[in-house]
């Protein structure tokens, strides 16, 4: 259900209930680009079936989605039209035409032309973890990431989020994972992205080998650093994972399996994947909390 995700720790007040929460958002729901609009961004239900809900609360997770979208404009477009614009002018009237009259003509063409242009919307799907305080964001890229919190930030007048963080290092459980002396519970893929901290830009990159072997375990030996490894934890979840705790490529057993249920709604089957993919991640997090821990 969620590809990718960033994880961040909430310390403000979150809504009681998927209605409250709901109300809240519908101040910047998503309203379709205008003829004049070159974007727009608001929140969408995440439920086709339930439309005029903007949350939808499954186990104590409430889920989120936010939309964006924007007027394609090909820049090539715009200059064409501009050079056979000015072309025209300069010709009429033998001069060439100043910076500001570019300008200010550049302006009107596209104005012209932004009605015409196609539209394309994207989906960030987020969640909140009530218990645990934990805001979940279906995004590997920061910019991404902090659009969605900007605009929860706004229908909710406040939010205090850090990124998810732990008392160690999360690249020291992945070095040890990698070199098959860590807790139990996790297992190395078969990814891994390592860096030489004397060439901050040379990176090897490992993907569908076996990590266990000599030659591969040896660059770390020899002093690369772990930046990225694929984990398996506890048969319930598989992903890779960053040393800065961004989590790529996840992967849950009986997420996507067609349902032997028949007569099974879609809302029914969103629920069930929506719950069994933050239990995943909650139990995750906790692996990750218990290993990252500091020993008193």
């Amino acid at each position: 259900m969620f590809r990718n995700l960033r994880l961040y720790k909430v310390t403000s007040d979150w809504p009681d209930n998927e209605a409250d929460l709901s109300a809240l958002l519908q101040a910047s729901a998503f309203e379709p680009c205008g003829s004049l609009s070159e974007r727009s961004v608001g929140w969408e239900p995440p439920a086709a079936e339930l439309p005029d809900l903007l949350a939808r609360r499954v186990g104590g997770a409430d889920l989120l989605r936010l939309r964006h979208q924007s007027r394609i404009l090909p820049p090539a477009a715009v200059r064409e039209a501009l050079e056979l614009r000015v072309a025209e002018l300069e010709a009429r009237n033998g001069e060439p035409l100043t910076s500001r009259d570019k300008r200010e003509l550049k302006e009107d063409i596209t104005s012209r032309l932004l009605p015409q242009a196609l539209l394309k919307s994207d989906r960030i799907d987020g969640f909140f973890l009530v218990r645990e305080g934990l805001l979940g964001i279906a995004t590997a890229t920061p910019a991404n990431a902090e659009r969605f919190m900007d605009c929860l930030r706004v229908a909710l007048g406040s939010l205090a989020a850090t990124p998810l963080a732990f008392p160690r290092p999360t690249s020291e459980l992945l070095t040890s994972v990698f070199l098959g002396v860590g807790p139990k519970s996790f297992h190395a893929g078969r990814e891994c992205r390592m860096k030489d901290p004397t060439e901050p830009t040379t990176q090897v990159n490992w993907l569908q080998v076996d990590l266990a072997d000599t030659t591969v375990r040896r660059h770390v030996r020899d002093g690369y650093s772990v930046e990225r490894l694929g984990i398996q934890y506890e048969g319930v979840i598989e992903c890779v994972l960053d040393g800065d705790t961004v989590f790529r490529k996840i992967k849950l057993p009986g997420i996507g399996e067609a349902s032997d249920d028949p007569e099974e709604s879609a809302l029914a089957k969103q629920d069930a994947d929506f719950a069994l993919c933050v239990s995943a991640v909650s139990a995750l997090v906790a692996g990750l909390r218990g290993a990252l821990t500091s020993d008193d």
